[in-house]
């Protein structure tokens, strides 16, 4: 039996369109992909980006990767909880740690809980995943991202001090996203009937 190909979605995070970011190089040489529109920091709506998510996850025919950074990995939190869209799985790359103060720069907690964003939701996620997490990211500590991998039920990867996995970081491309892709992708053929949420 054989199991349809995936097509990636890519959930940027609180940014506008970098064109050196690893997500948008990702995009540029995946052969199946679309990529939810970045929306800046300056509109917090986190029901408008739950709805731009859902609004490019229609588009897809066929089963659904998820690779989503920083906030992007929250803003896929809060989708999975009233999505009807299952899906094969979701890399989750240096998620931001949004109950907690936020470096100079990014926004105010108080924005983000005004726009919907908190509490980070800690329920395991009915697919699977992958937590890619940072040693010194700004935006989460490392125990800070061990416990979301945990409370999410994901796999966690530690990437050892890569900042945020940003171009400010000094990524650029992240080659080891093929990888994490690949990997809950293959999962699929191996999982029983009833694990398989996906197809």
């Amino acid at each position: 039996m054989t199991t349809r190909e995936a097509t990636v979605l890519i959930v940027p995070g609180l940014r506008d369109h970098v064109p050196q970011h690893w997500q948008t190089l990702l995009a540029s040489r995946l052969p199946r992909v679309r990529t939810v529109a970045p929306m800046g920091r300056g509109n917090l709506d986190c029901l408008k980006r739950i709805g731009a998510i859902e609004e490019e996850a229609a588009k897809i025919d066929g089963p659904i990767i998820v690779v989503a950074h920083s906030g992007g990995v929250i803003a896929t939190l809060h989708w999975a909880r009233v999505t009807q869209r299952p899906l094969r799985g979701a890399l989750l790359a240096t998620p931001a740690d949004f109950d907690q103060p936020m470096p100079e720069g990014y926004p105010l907690r108080g924005a983000l809980e005004a726009g919907g964003w908190l509490p980070v939701p800690r329920n395991t996620l009915p697919f699977r995943s992958i937590v890619a997490a940072s040693r010194n990211d700004p935006l989460a500590c490392y125990k800070r991202a061990t416990a979301f991998a945990r409370s999410w039920g994901s796999k966690l990867v530690d990437l050892g001090e890569v900042g945020h996995l940003n171009p400010a970081s000094g990524y650029g491309d992240w080659p080891a996203a093929d990888g994490f892709i690949a990997e809950l992708d293959a999962a699929a053929f191996h999982c029983r009937p009833k694990q398989c949420l996906t197809e």
